[in-house]
C-alpha cells in the first residue's frame, strides 16, 4: 500500500512539494501553462514579474514533482516547450479555481483589508 501524504507533518516531503505548486511563481506557472503549451519566453511574458532565473527554478522544481513537462526539440536555435502532465492538469485546475473565486471575491476581500487597515490605525 502506498504511503499518503501528511503536509500538516513537518517532516513529510509532501511539504516541498506543496511549496513548488502552491508558492507565488509555482502556482502562477501552473495557472499559465493550463491555456496550454509554452515556450520559455512565452511563459516569461505571461507570468509578468518574474526573472528569468526564478522561471528556471520554478519550472525545475515542478518537472521534478512531476508535474510539467519539458520537451526539448532537437533544432537550432534549440526549441524547448513546456507543458502540464496529467498530475499537473490536475493541480493546475484546483489552482485556477482558487485564483478564480479570489477573482471574482476581490471587492469583497479589499474591503476586509481596509477594514482592517482602518482598525489597526485607530490602535496606534
Amino acid at each position: 500500500m502506498e504511503q499518503r501524504g501528511d503536509v500538516y507533518d513537518r517532516n513529510c516531503p509532501s511539504r516541498a512539494i506543496v511549496d513548488h505548486a502552491t508558492g507565488h511563481w509555482g502556482s502562477l506557472v501552473l495557472g499559465k501553462l493550463l491555456e496550454g503549451t509554452m515556450r520559455f519566453g512565452e511563459l516569461r511574458r505571461a507570468v509578468a514579474g518574474v526573472s528569468e532565473k526564478m522561471l528556471a527554478q520554478t519550472l525545475q522544481a515542478l518537472e521534478r514533482d512531476g508535474l510539467v513537462h519539458r520537451e526539448v526539440h532537437p533544432v537550432i536555435p534549440p526549441h524547448v516547450d513546456y507543458s502540464l502532465t496529467p498530475l499537473g492538469t490536475q493541480a493546475a485546475e484546483r489552482v485556477r479555481g482558487l485564483f478564480t473565486w479570489i477573482e471574482d471575491h476581490l471587492p469583497t476581500l479589499l474591503a476586509a483589508q481596509a477594514a482592517y487597515d482602518t482598525r489597526r490605525a485607530e490602535k496606534v
